[in-house]
Protein backbone atom coordinates (compact mmCIF):
# COMPACT_ATOMS: atom_id res chain seq x y z
CA UNK A 1 0.00 0.00 0.00
CA UNK A 2 1.49 3.56 -1.40
CA UNK A 3 1.93 5.87 1.59
CA UNK A 4 0.38 9.32 0.61
CA UNK A 5 3.75 11.16 -0.12
CA UNK A 6 4.24 8.24 -2.75
CA UNK A 7 0.86 8.99 -3.95
CA UNK A 8 1.74 12.72 -4.26
CA UNK A 9 4.97 12.34 -6.05
CA UNK A 10 3.58 10.00 -8.61
CA UNK A 11 1.15 12.45 -8.93
CA UNK A 12 3.52 14.86 -10.22
CA UNK A 13 3.81 12.65 -13.56
CA UNK A 14 0.31 11.00 -13.45
CA UNK A 15 -2.18 13.46 -12.11
CA UNK A 16 -4.93 11.17 -12.07
CA UNK A 17 -3.25 9.16 -9.44
CA UNK A 18 -4.24 12.49 -7.21
CA UNK A 19 -7.60 10.50 -6.85
CA UNK A 20 -6.48 8.14 -4.61
CA UNK A 21 -5.52 10.64 -1.86
CA UNK A 22 -9.08 12.16 -2.63
CA UNK A 23 -10.63 8.44 -2.21
CA UNK A 24 -8.23 8.02 0.87
CA UNK A 25 -8.79 11.30 3.35
CA UNK A 26 -12.24 12.97 1.50
CA UNK A 27 -14.08 11.77 4.55
CA UNK A 28 -12.03 13.04 7.40
CA UNK A 29 -12.19 16.81 5.63
CA UNK A 30 -15.40 16.44 4.76
CA UNK A 31 -16.27 15.68 8.50
CA UNK A 32 -14.18 18.28 9.63
CA UNK A 33 -15.67 20.91 7.37
CA UNK A 34 -18.63 19.94 8.27
CA UNK A 35 -18.52 20.57 12.04
CA UNK A 36 -17.19 23.65 11.14
CA UNK A 37 -19.26 25.04 8.70
CA UNK A 38 -22.20 22.92 8.17
CA UNK A 39 -23.11 19.83 5.40
CA UNK A 40 -24.00 22.38 2.23
CA UNK A 41 -20.54 24.56 2.85
CA UNK A 42 -18.58 21.31 3.83
CA UNK A 43 -19.18 20.56 0.44
CA UNK A 44 -17.34 23.22 -1.16
CA UNK A 45 -14.50 23.27 1.37
CA UNK A 46 -14.26 19.93 0.67
CA UNK A 47 -13.90 20.73 -3.16
CA UNK A 48 -11.45 23.92 -2.73
CA UNK A 49 -8.66 21.73 -0.15
CA UNK A 50 -8.46 19.30 -3.31
CA UNK A 51 -8.00 21.35 -5.76
CA UNK A 52 -5.65 23.76 -3.22
CA UNK A 53 -3.52 20.50 -2.46
CA UNK A 54 -3.61 19.38 -6.24
CA UNK A 55 -2.59 22.66 -7.10
CA UNK A 56 0.26 22.72 -4.38
CA UNK A 57 1.31 19.10 -4.77
CA UNK A 58 4.93 19.94 -5.74
CA UNK A 59 5.25 21.66 -2.30
CA UNK A 60 4.21 18.90 -0.28
CA UNK A 61 6.81 17.60 2.04
CA UNK A 62 7.72 13.85 0.79
CA UNK A 63 9.57 13.60 4.40
CA UNK A 64 5.66 13.39 6.01
CA UNK A 65 4.22 10.02 4.73
CA UNK A 66 0.49 11.02 6.00
CA UNK A 67 -1.68 13.70 4.35
CA UNK A 68 -3.85 14.29 6.64
CA UNK A 69 -2.30 17.23 8.97
CA UNK A 70 -1.90 19.17 5.60
CA UNK A 71 -4.74 18.72 4.21
CA UNK A 72 -6.47 20.00 7.26
CA UNK A 73 -4.27 22.60 7.28
CA UNK A 74 -5.77 23.99 3.69
CA UNK A 75 -9.12 22.93 4.73
CA UNK A 76 -8.98 25.36 8.24
CA UNK A 77 -7.84 28.16 5.71
CA UNK A 78 -10.77 27.95 3.52
CA UNK A 79 -12.93 27.53 6.46
CA UNK A 80 -11.70 31.27 7.89
CA UNK A 81 -13.18 32.90 4.79
CA UNK A 82 -16.19 30.79 5.55
CA UNK A 83 -16.72 32.37 9.55
CA UNK A 84 -19.94 34.17 8.81
CA UNK A 85 -21.84 30.55 7.94
CA UNK A 86 -19.94 29.16 10.97
CA UNK A 87 -21.49 31.45 12.85
CA UNK A 88 -24.63 30.79 11.99
CA UNK A 89 -24.20 27.18 12.30
CA UNK A 90 -23.65 28.00 15.40
CA UNK A 91 -26.50 30.10 16.20
CA UNK A 92 -28.52 26.52 14.55
CA UNK A 93 -27.38 24.61 16.89
CA UNK A 94 -28.44 26.41 19.91
CA UNK A 95 -31.81 26.94 18.36
CA UNK A 96 -31.77 22.90 17.78
CA UNK A 97 -30.71 22.10 21.70
CA UNK A 98 -33.33 24.63 23.19
CA UNK A 99 -36.29 23.78 20.72
CA UNK A 100 -35.75 20.10 21.45
CA UNK A 101 -39.21 18.46 22.98
CA UNK A 102 -39.04 16.20 26.27
CA UNK A 103 -41.67 13.86 26.90
CA UNK A 104 -42.34 12.94 31.00
CA UNK A 105 -42.39 9.13 30.43
CA UNK A 106 -38.94 8.93 32.15
CA UNK A 107 -39.85 10.80 35.36
CA UNK A 108 -39.13 13.95 37.35
CA UNK A 109 -35.44 12.20 37.56
CA UNK A 110 -35.31 11.51 34.20
CA UNK A 111 -35.90 15.36 33.01
CA UNK A 112 -33.94 16.98 35.49
CA UNK A 113 -31.18 15.02 34.25
CA UNK A 114 -31.59 15.96 30.75
CA UNK A 115 -32.28 19.82 32.06
CA UNK A 116 -28.85 19.39 33.49
CA UNK A 117 -27.40 18.11 30.53
CA UNK A 118 -29.18 20.76 28.02
CA UNK A 119 -27.79 23.09 30.65
CA UNK A 120 -24.06 21.66 30.62
CA UNK A 121 -24.32 21.86 26.29
CA UNK A 122 -25.63 25.07 26.63
CA UNK A 123 -22.38 26.04 28.81
CA UNK A 124 -19.87 24.08 26.60
CA UNK A 125 -21.37 25.34 23.17
CA UNK A 126 -21.20 29.12 24.63
CA UNK A 127 -17.55 28.62 25.97
CA UNK A 128 -16.53 27.23 22.83
CA UNK A 129 -18.16 29.74 20.87
CA UNK A 130 -16.21 32.74 22.71
CA UNK A 131 -12.73 30.77 22.25
CA UNK A 132 -10.38 32.95 20.29
CA UNK A 133 -10.50 31.52 16.80
CA UNK A 134 -6.72 30.07 16.83
CA UNK A 135 -7.96 28.17 19.85
CA UNK A 136 -11.41 27.35 18.48
CA UNK A 137 -9.64 25.94 15.56
CA UNK A 138 -6.87 23.98 17.72
CA UNK A 139 -9.16 22.32 19.79
CA UNK A 140 -10.76 20.98 16.77
CA UNK A 141 -8.51 19.72 15.20
CA UNK A 142 -7.29 18.03 18.33
CA UNK A 143 -10.57 17.06 20.20
CA UNK A 144 -13.07 16.24 17.46
CA UNK A 145 -10.53 15.27 14.72
CA UNK A 146 -8.38 12.98 17.21
CA UNK A 147 -4.87 14.84 15.39
CA UNK A 148 -1.76 14.51 17.98
CA UNK A 149 -0.23 17.56 18.98
CA UNK A 150 2.63 17.70 15.76
CA UNK A 151 -0.04 17.03 13.40
CA UNK A 152 -2.21 20.22 14.71
CA UNK A 153 1.21 22.05 14.55
CA UNK A 154 1.60 20.88 10.63
CA UNK A 155 -2.10 21.56 9.93
CA UNK A 156 -1.91 25.09 11.58
CA UNK A 157 1.65 26.26 10.21
CA UNK A 158 2.75 26.77 14.10
CA UNK A 159 5.73 25.24 16.82
CA UNK A 160 3.76 22.38 18.85
CA UNK A 161 4.46 24.51 21.47
CA UNK A 162 2.06 27.00 20.77
CA UNK A 163 -0.48 24.27 20.24
CA UNK A 164 0.57 23.02 23.49
CA UNK A 165 -0.05 27.09 24.96
CA UNK A 166 -3.61 26.88 22.83
CA UNK A 167 -5.02 23.73 24.45
CA UNK A 168 -3.70 25.10 27.92
CA UNK A 169 -5.43 27.79 27.35
CA UNK A 170 -8.58 26.12 26.11
CA UNK A 171 -8.68 23.83 28.88
CA UNK A 172 -8.40 26.54 31.41
CA UNK A 173 -11.40 28.38 29.77
CA UNK A 174 -13.90 25.45 29.17
CA UNK A 175 -13.39 23.40 32.67
CA UNK A 176 -15.48 25.47 35.11
CA UNK A 177 -13.59 23.75 38.24
CA UNK A 178 -10.37 24.95 36.80
CA UNK A 179 -11.55 28.78 36.32
CA UNK A 180 -12.71 28.22 39.99
CA UNK A 181 -9.44 26.82 40.96
CA UNK A 182 -6.77 29.96 38.77
CA UNK A 183 -9.34 32.34 40.81
CA UNK A 184 -9.01 31.48 43.67
CA UNK A 185 -5.56 30.51 43.69
CA UNK A 186 -4.91 34.17 42.36
CA UNK A 187 -7.42 35.63 45.26
CA UNK A 188 -5.26 33.42 47.79
CA UNK A 189 -1.68 34.56 46.51
CA UNK A 190 -3.31 38.51 46.34
CA UNK A 191 -4.13 37.94 50.18
CA UNK A 192 -0.96 36.85 50.61
CA UNK A 193 0.90 39.63 49.41
CA UNK A 194 -1.61 42.35 50.88
CA UNK A 195 -1.07 40.67 54.20
CA UNK A 196 3.22 40.50 54.10
CA UNK A 197 2.94 44.57 53.04
CA UNK A 198 1.13 45.53 55.97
Amino acid sequence: MSTDSEIIQRSLDQPSAFAQLFDRHARVVNAFATYRVGRHTAEDVLSETFLVAFRRRADYDVGVESAVPWLLGIASRLIRRHRAVEAKHWRSFAAAVSGEEHSSEGGVDDAMTRLDAEREVDGLRGRIAALAPKDRETLLLYAWQGLTYEEVAAALGVPVGTVRSRLNRVRKRLDPVRRAQALAKTQTQTDHAAGSIR
